[in-house]
């Protein structure tokens, strides 16, 4: 019989929060790596689905995901390293794939910090395959203004912009619009924005931000036409809503990046990003 016990996280529990930064604390002291939870992220109320995994009444595991386009469960856990390759995670999995099933997700997508070799090897065993990196990034620096070009705006996307989001989105991220257009759908929540960029009253571009306390925001589905691509749009616009989020309060405003997107990559350094960690994922099967 398991000495193991996988339950629900409740997002406002204090008692499994505290437990939750302590197992971050106990992996960063005995691991090179600094593990996170995105306690942000599944301590807020419609926030991603968290699982804890006990043994003997202390917190060994913690698997969190969500569904990001109606068939994609996007997995981050954590395991205490005195526990690992001991069945914690599979437990954890296993749990977490019974509430996937009814939600029509049949493929995973895993995070892994860079480096940690044991993530790595758990993945492969699992029979995901290798997909991308992402640099994750935080605004550490004060952005100049820009001033040019400056008939650029940003404004609340209404439902009449659904198209343009479809077709923009698309054509920058290579995406199939059937697939981008239910990815808009499985997002559209409170707590996320999205603006869209216009100039000379013509749509050009949007991005958008994801609001994960009061504080913290974080930007995501950044793209500009590819007709439009070359003129300093996207840097201006990046601009202009960095200063927005600023004026909204938020202190901590990140993004992530594929880290072959060198474009992407040094545009958000320019407006003063830098790099605080780096992920690698892996796509497999249900």
């Amino acid at each position: 019989m398991s000495t193991y016990q996988v339950v629900p996280m409740i997002y406002d529990s204090k008692e499994q929060i505290e437990a939750i930064i302590l197992l971050e604390q106990q992996c960063k002291q005995l691991d090179s790596i600094h593990l996170k939870a995105d306690l942000d992220h599944i301590s807020k109320k419609d926030g991603d689905h968290a699982l804890l995994c006990y043994h003997h009444g202390d917190l060994v595991g913690l698997l969190s995901w969500y569904p990001s386009d109606g068939v994609t469960g996007n997995i981050n856990a954590i395991v205490h390293p005195d526990f690992r390759r001991q069945g914690v995670f599979s437990s954890l999995l296993k749990r977490a794939i019974l509430d996937m099933k009814p939600q029509g997700i049949n493929q995973l997508s895993y995070r892994v910090p860079q480096g940690l070799s044991p993530g790595v090897h758990t993945a492969q065993s699992l029979g995901a395959i290798y997909d991308r990196a992402e640099y994750s990034m935080q605004l550490v620096n004060e952005v100049l203004s820009v001033v040019e070009p400056p008939e650029l705006t940003l404004s609340v996307a209404e439902t009449e912009d659904m198209e343009f989001m479809v077709i923009c989105s698309s054509q920058a991220f290579g995406d199939s619009e059937d697939w981008t257009r239910e990815y808009f759908m499985q997002t559209n929540e409170p707590s996320r924005v999205t603006y869209i960029a216009w100039q000379n009253q013509l749509p050009v571009g949007l991005v958008r931000v994801n609001s994960i306390n009061a504080t913290t925001a974080f930007i995501h589905n950044f793209c500009i036409l590819p007709a439009y691509q070359g003129q300093k749009l996207g840097r201006t616009a990046l601009s202009i809503l960095v200063d927005l989020l600023r004026k909204q309060s938020y202190t901590d405003i990140r993004l992530s990046v594929v880290t072959e997107n060198k474009r992407a990559f040094n545009l958000y350094r320019s407006v003063g990003f830098e790099v605080n960690s780096e992920y690698h994922y892996f796509n497999g099967s249900l």
